[in-house]
């Protein structure tokens, strides 16, 4: 309601939009070191001491911030560089029809979703409270309910809207993003109208960029492994948290068969005819 009628897009805007535990920290740190790349060496540049949470914040924070003046984001300096985990039937008609604003979704194959929400959860469950089991996740995720509603109609709302604005939204796969990180960073540039010139990529600017912002890195940095990030006055998460393994597949390791068929069949059901498709 608060975005619906007080938030003021900027035609500089650039969104980030995710369902949680999709790769939202490692693609913020990729568009963070993008779009500023002309601005900072990579030897003293800021995600070295910074974490991508806060060089890359939350609008959804901001809404749970009692005092906004903590977040005043009529201060931040254009471009401003925004993430959300709102779906996108949801957003007010001044972000979707806004002629500039520009947003980039990523997806991952819902099974790694589950398993990495499902531990992440865990992670920041009360220390009062038994962990929440496999079990339980599952059934809770197959029944759409989360934080942010179903996970396919979060997915299949900005792939509908990348089909009809492909000029404003950019739809992205992790597996794609692991598979050809290079590929990606490059049409990211293109698409936020920071191209990289022939210049940029002959000195390996590109690769330097996917270097700095790689799992590998950022994980090992100590902003990284003993910094928090706080989300809302009761929500305050330690930066470790956001770097578990990257990996794409890891739901081999907790899923059984039957789960595995089950929302298999659930994602086939919901994408059918979208022309969305995911990995086996």
């Amino acid at each position: 309601m608060w975005v619906q009628d007080h938030f003021k897009p900027r035609p500089t805007d650039i969104f980030l939009a995710s369902f949680p535990k999709s790769g939202t920290t490692w693609l913020k740190a990729l568009i963070f070191a993008t779009v500023n790349r002309t601005r900072y060496g990579f030897a003293d540049h800021p995600l070295l001491t910074t974490g991508p949470h806060d060089c890359f914040p939350f609008l959804d924070a901001h809404l749970q911030e009692k005092d906004r003046s903590r977040f005043d984001l009529d201060r931040f300096p254009s471009p401003r560089l925004l993430s959300i985990h709102i779906p996108y039937i949801l957003l007010p008609n001044s972000m979707t029809d806004h002629q500039s604003c520009r947003f980039v979704y990523i997806c991952r194959d819902p099974k790694d979703v589950l398993v990495s929400k499902w531990l992440f959860l865990n992670k920041l469950r009360p220390k009062d409270l038994p962990p929440i089991s496999l079990e339980e996740a599952f059934e809770l995720f197959c029944q759409g309910i989360s934080h942010y509603g179903p996970f396919w109609d979060h997915v299949l709302g900005y792939w509908e809207g990348s089909l009809e604005t492909p000029e404003k939204i950019l739809f992205l796969k992790y597996e794609d993003l692991k598979k050809e990180p290079l590929v990606v960073v490059k049409r990211l540039g293109d698409f936020l109208g920071y191209p990289f010139s022939l210049e940029e990529e002959s000195k390996g600017v590109v690769e330097e960029i996917v270097k700095l912002c790689s799992f590998e890195n950022l994980s090992t940095l100590e902003v990284n492994k003993v910094s928090e990030q706080k989300f809302s006055k009761d929500t305050i998460i330690d930066n470790r948290h956001f770097f578990r393994k990257g990996k794409v597949g890891d739901w081999k390791t907790y899923l059984t068969t039957e789960m595995v068929e089950r929302l298999d069949e659930i994602t086939y059901e919901k994408l059918l005819g979208s022309g969305l498709v995911f990995g086996s």
